[in-house]
Parts: structure tokens; sequence; C-alpha cells
């Protein structure tokens, strides 16, 4: 009998792991159909030796000194501060767009002080922003629109802006300063050994156990447990019932070359040209000294692993229905990008499983030895008075 038993290891799964097994003295199992712990953000060596995240790069980034003083207690940090170019027009300029982009694409010498006024002369203008194509037209232009969202995002999302939720663009920042950092957030670093060094020992409580390789429809009447922590997909949990919550997924193309660098910055995108977005090159991110480099390219498509909620009114329509199928379920909690179909950073997922942290006790001796749970059923999503602002799109 298990007080808790987690279904996903990542993020939101192993920090509420840890946390309960620490704050309640709950014995907590948690699983994971992977073969390995840290969900997406999961690390490791290659045969090269080299440092890489198997599922692109995860760059840490947070405003909410309680997250990073959390996570802190799992690893110590190497700082790092993000940077991304974008290949347009046969040259790399800085993105997000700032002063330093458009006075290198256009020949231009603006300084900082005269770019709104710049960007308010070539700006669309839009009475109502709907769209992922309202939110930049109105604020950049058509041109910037062209040469730097519009493609890009159909290859992303197999998708035209104009058919996606403004939130998609909206993420990513136009700044009137040089300042070329991906991120502005008080807190940026990596873990110093990498996300699953981090995840091994936040997972190292002796309450909690872990089972690899292991699906939930398989293990759930084989084990007993009194509440269910649900991080994977909320429509599978449900057998879809409604119909599948549709996500766009990638595949990661990983290549080692024999050099000390591939390239200019730690991720160069691709918006106009090539099937791939991007391509990431690791020892930027983890400042590894070595003679070769490894570098991920990233190839958007429909199937594969749920990576990100397609944000269109219907499908928020069709989640909302799943949401009202959660809430009336006794002690279920569900929790994550997939648990609540919202595309969350690193961060915000942290802050989200510390929330229900708090919100959870473990009621002993009120609880009936069962292995069907009777905590009630809470949909945890980030309230809107949050210490983690993000205006900034985070990598993957």
């Amino acid at each position: 009998m298990f007080d808790y038993l987690v279904v996903g290891a990542g993020f939101a799964g192993s920090v509420l792991a840890e946390r309960l097994a620490t704050l309640h003295d709950a014995s907590v199992l948690i699983i994971d159909k992977r073969n390995h712990i840290a969900g997406n953000a999961y690390d490791y060596y290659d045969d090269a030796g080299i440092l890489v995240h198997k599922y692109g790069p995860h760059i840490f980034h947070t405003n909410s000194e309680k997250v990073f003083q959390y996570l802190s207690k799992f690893t110590t940090w190497r700082p790092y501060e993000h940077r991304v170019l974008t290949s347009v027009d046969g040259q790399l300029v800085p993105m997000p767009i700032n002063a330093n982009t458009l006075n290198k694409l256009y020949g231009l010498n603006l300084t900082c002080h005269e770019v709104e006024d710049y960007l308010a002369k070539v700006a669309e203008p839009r009475d109502q922003i709907r769209t992922s194509e309202d939110v930049v037209v109105n604020r950049v232009g058509r041109d910037l629109y062209q040469k730097f969202f519009r493609n890009y995002t159909r290859k992303q999302w197999d998708l035209d802006p104009s058919e996606l939720d403004a939130s998609v663009t909206a993420r990513v920042p136009v700044r009137t300063t040089r300042d070329d950092r991906y991120f502005t957030d008080h807190f940026q670093a990596m873990p110093l050994h990498g996300y699953t060094r981090m995840f091994e020992k936040m997972l190292a409580h002796p309450n909690i156990k872990l089972m690899l390789n292991t699906d939930y429809a398989e293990l759930k009447d084989e084990v007993q447990f009194r509440n269910l922590i649900f991080t994977g997909p909320v429509d599978e949990y449900f057998d879809y019932c409604y119909g599948k919550l549709p996500y766009r997924s990638l595949h990661f193309e990983h290549q080692t070359h024999d050099k000390p660098r591939y390239q200019e910055a730690a991720v160069v995108n691709y918006p106009n040209e090539h099937p791939y977005t991007r391509v990431t090159e690791f020892k930027y991110l983890t400042g590894q000294e070595h003679p070769k480099t490894s570098v991920v390219f990233e190839h958007p498509r429909a199937e594969g692993d749920p990576y990100y909620p397609i944000p269109q009114p219907q499908n928020s329509e069709l989640y909302a229905k799943y949401k009202a199928l959660a809430e009336a379920l006794p002690h279920v909690h569900f929790v994550g990008r997939l648990g609540t179909y919202k595309y969350y950073n690193m961060d915000q997922v942290v802050a989200q499983a510390l929330t229900l942290a708090e919100k959870l006790g473990i009621q002993r001796g009120s609880q009936q030895t069962s292995k069907v749970p009777v905590r009630s059923t809470i949909i945890v999503g980030i309230e809107e008075k949050t210490d983690t602002p993000k205006k900034d799109s985070e990598a993957a």
C-alpha cells in the first residue's frame, strides 16, 4: 500500500514525489514508461563522451526565487545566459529581434531610442489581437513577420500563424535595446552536472520507490495506492473517450563532429531554409571542454511523443470536456503539461508541483486501505498572481 502512485518521472512527478516523501513522510511509488528519469530534460553522455540533451535543449531560467532555491537542494549551478542566432537573408542575426538585429539586417545605425519609432513606422496596427500573425505584424510589421516568424511557425506547427492562438508568438519578445539574451529572467543557469544527476538526487529519498519501463495501464490493477498523481496525457487517462487532444511532436537528429565548434551560437534557428527548425550545440550549454562537439537538428512532425499542445479554440473546448471528467473523480491529481494540456516552461511546472504539494496532506487514519484513490481531484494551473512571469519562449 502506497500513499501515492505518481505516474511520470519528469519535473512534475519527481518534484511531487520528493515533496510528499519529505514533507508528509508519505510512501510514494513513481513510475515511468520510459527507461530513464527526468522526462524530456533527460541528459546523458553520448558515445563521444559529450553531455547531450536527448529531447532537445532545455535551458533553465526563472524569476521565482522559491523555485530556484528548491532545485538548488539537488544541484549546484553553472551560470549561463542563452543566446540564439537566426539565419535570415544569408546572414546570422540575433533573436529575439532587438536593435542589433535591425541594424545588421537592414544596414541601419539605429540607437536604442530610435528603435521604437522605427518599429512604429513599419507596424501594421490591428484593432483586435486574436492570432499569432496579429501579434507580430501589429508589433514589427509585415517584412520582419515574413523573415522571422511565418515560415518558422508553419514548420513548427504545420499551421499558418493566422490559424494559431496569439499566445504562440506572444511568448517571443521584441526589444528596443541591444540586449541579445534569449531570456531576461533573474535566475539563469544550468545544472552543473546535468539534469539527470539533479533528478537522481531528488528521487533518492528512502520513502520513494521507482519503476521504469512501466506503463500505468498495465500496473494500476497490480499495486495498491491511496492517491494518484497523473502527469501523462489527460485524454489517455480517460481512454480518449472524447477523441485525442492534438499535439505537435519532434524528431531529433543527433550528430557528433570531429572539431571543437560547429556553429557560432548555442542555437541557430532556420525559419526559411531546410526542413528542420533549429540546430543546438550542447557544449555551449554545459561548458564542457572536448576536442569534438555534438549537435542536434530538430524536425517538427505530427506523429510521435507529445511535446506541444496545439493552441486553437477547438482544442481548448475538447480539453474542457476532459477537465470536467477529471474534476468529477475522487482523489486523482492531474499536473504538468500533459495533465493540464498547456505549454509550461520547466520552472512553471516546478512551481505548479510545489503548489500542489503544499495543498496535499496525508490524513493518516482517515483513509481506508484500498487501491482505489480516495482523495478529491485537483487540476493545478498557474495562478494569475505568479512570481514566474513568462514573456520569453523556452527552448523545447
